[in-house]
């Protein structure tokens, strides 16, 4: 996050670390998540699914250091690996991101990709009426978020980036079968 925020990224200003690094006290950003915005106020999809992908484009301009690890099969720049709704907080001075922790050194289509898998593989709460509007206004969202970005690079990568993803130990069995359905079906689209 120090040098994310050095590069002048938005991110929370680091108050204190631990010795041994096992410990953190970064500053308090005040406001709700991107995604509890958007469930109050669904007819901002659009704003907020540009400054998502905004943020993914400052993100991705700058370099990543040697010393992150690599994501995948390469790329040079920072790259979250988690940036969605849920973890941009709208402060009172604009977007920060927050949940730093894979961050890595990549390509920002994998960065985008990986979003797109999180964001559509994602359970949504509820039944019937309201488990199918949900949906729809996540299919609306994902796409207005991906029509920022040259989505030929971003299916490219997209079989990999799943691969890495369904490995994950913290996914649901649900979720690992929404991304592979996903996978399959952009996969072979031009």
């Amino acid at each position: 996050m120090g040098y994310a925020a050095q590069a002048g990224y938005p991110v929370p200003r680091v108050e204190e670390i631990s010795a041994d690094g096992s410990e953190l006290v970064m500053e308090r950003i005040d406001g709700p998540t991107m995604l509890e915005v958007l469930s109050r106020q669904p007819w901002t999809l659009r704003r907020h699914a540009a400054a998502l992908a905004a943020l993914h484009d400052r993100l991705h301009e700058i370099p990543g250091p040697q010393w992150l690890d690599p994501f995948l099969a390469g790329g040079d720049r920072l790259v979250h690996l988690d940036l969605h709704p849920l973890n941009v907080i709208l402060s009172p001075k604009g977007p920060v991101v927050i949940d730093w922790c894979n961050a890595a050194r990549g390509a920002g289509p994998a960065d985008v990709a990986l979003t797109w898998l999180v964001m559509m593989a994602a359970e949504i709460p509820g039944k019937g009426v309201q488990a199918t509007v949900g949906r729809v206004f996540r299919r609306l969202f994902a796409r207005s978020f991906l029509g920022h970005f040259d989505l030929a690079s971003v299916r490219a990568v997209l079989p990999a980036v799943g691969a890495w993803k369904c490995r994950d130990r913290n996914m649901r069995a649900a979720e690992v079968a929404s991304i592979q359905w996903l996978v399959a079906r952009e996969s072979g689209r031009p």
